[in-house]
Order: C-alpha cells, then structure tokens, then sequence
C-alpha cells in the first residue's frame, strides 16, 4: 500500500476511478428511486383533488365541503414530499458532486483535480450523512414547484362550484350565503380561505429568498451576463466547493 503524507494529494488510480464510477452509478440510481416517490405523492394530491372535484361537481345540490377538505390534504402530501425531498436532495448532491468535480473535469481534459478539497468533502458527508436542506427550505421548494399550481386548482374549484351551483349567482351577498357550511357561516369560510391561501403564498415567496440555491443561482446568471474581463474569477477552495451542496 503507497503511504501519503498527511495533508498531500494525489491522483487516483484505475482502480479508484472504476470505484468511483460504481459510487456515481449507486447515487444516481437512489436518487431516481427517490424522485419516483416523489411524483407518487404528487400523483394522490392531484387524484385525490380529481376525485373531490368530480363529487362536489356531480349534481348541483352537491356540497362543496370535499373539495375544501382535499385542501387539508393536499397539505398533508406536501408535507410527506417534503421529507421525501431531504432525502433525494442528499442523493442528487452527491451525483452532482461528483459530476461537477470529477467528471466534468475529466472531459476538459483536465484529470482528476484531487487538490481542491471536492474529495475531502464527499468523504465527510459518507462518514458522516446529514441532510442538506431543512425542512422548511423543502416545503418551498416543493410548495413553489408542484403544490402551489394544485392548491391554485382547489381554490377555483371550490369559487367555480359557489359561483354556479344549483344557479349563478346574482348578487355578492348570495355568494357568501352559499359559502357557509352547515352552521359555519360564509364570512367565516371564506376569510379562512383567504388566511389559508395567504400563508402559503407568504412562505412561498419567503423561503424562495432565503434559499442558498436560488441566491448562488443568481449570482451565476449575473456573472455569465458581464464581460469575461469583468466576471470575478472563480476561486477553487473547499469552502467554495461546499456550497454546491446547497
């Protein structure tokens, strides 16, 4: 076995690089198992959404209530997709890691760039697995991606079922008449969709400026859109080459 120094780098053998290869094919089959179970819990908030819309639109005398109540569930799918997420996100980062760091590279003609830290940084996260998102960051991606366009189709649904079952409405006041459900009365149920949809839309717009991702996302677009002469020069160190795992 060929001893090296602490702190020295070197280059990787075939051996290594075959290994190598195997991990990269390893994450990038996690993370399509992953991102499968993702689309599954987005196909039951929309069959589920399908199936609440087809009954409160069945006959006119036909009760709002599921549609309203498919909005709680929709809710709970987000959430579950969030946590689904944190998980394809470890994944599609360490492919990512290596596709930048390692392959990319490599079809420059570049080799193996070993001294700029990339392997050092993977080691750790194998030694030491952690998520690299919270929880909060993955509902807004989640909510801004998928779930916002579901929850948008609810609530038209259930304005669009108000507004013309059994008849159109003729007047403001008839329209919040037929919001009511049961003893809850129409002011009440629709100021609680107003506060519903107004949260999500409030964290939509909150987490989407402050995600890491989208800030480094900008800041490339704005780099790529100067002058060569004015783009700062990208620095290769470790600190620099962590943040790819945002």
């Amino acid at each position: 076995m060929m001893y090296v120094p602490t702190g020295a780098t070197r280059e990787f053998n075939a051996a290594e690089i075959g290994a190598l290869a195997h991990l990269y094919r390893g994450e990038i089959y996690r993370s399509t198992a992953w991102r499968t179970r993702l689309d599954n819990t987005t196909n039951w908030a929309v069959a589920g959404l399908g199936l609440a819309m087809s009954i409160s639109f069945s006959r006119p005398d036909a009760s709002a209530l599921p549609i309203l109540l498919m909005g709680v569930l929709i809710v709970v799918f987000l959430f579950f997709e969030a946590r689904r997420y944190r998980y394809f996100n470890v994944f599609r980062a360490r492919a990512r890691w290596m596709e930048t760091n390692f392959y990319a590279p490599m079809l420059l003609g570049k080799g193996c760039m070993c001294g700029t830290g990339w392997a050092k940084v993977l080691s750790q996260d194998y030694r030491e697995p952690q998520y690299h998102i919270t929880l909060f960051r993955a509902i807004g991606r989640r909510l801004r991606r998928t779930y916002a366009y579901i929850l948008t189709i609810q609530a038209l649904a259930y304005l669009g079922k108000i507004i013309i079952h059994p008849t159109p409405v003729t007047s403001f006041g008839e329209f919040v008449q037929r919001a009511a459900i049961g003893p809850i009365p129409g002011e009440a149920i629709l100021a609680a969709g107003v506060v519903f949809n107004g949260v999500w839309i409030i964290f939509a717009f909150v987490t989407y400026y402050s995600d890491p991702e989208i800030e480094s996302r900008h800041r490339r677009r704005s780099s790529q859109s100067r002058p060569r002469s004015m783009a700062p020069a990208r620095r290769e160190s470790l600190s620099g080459l962590q943040h790819g795992f945002e």
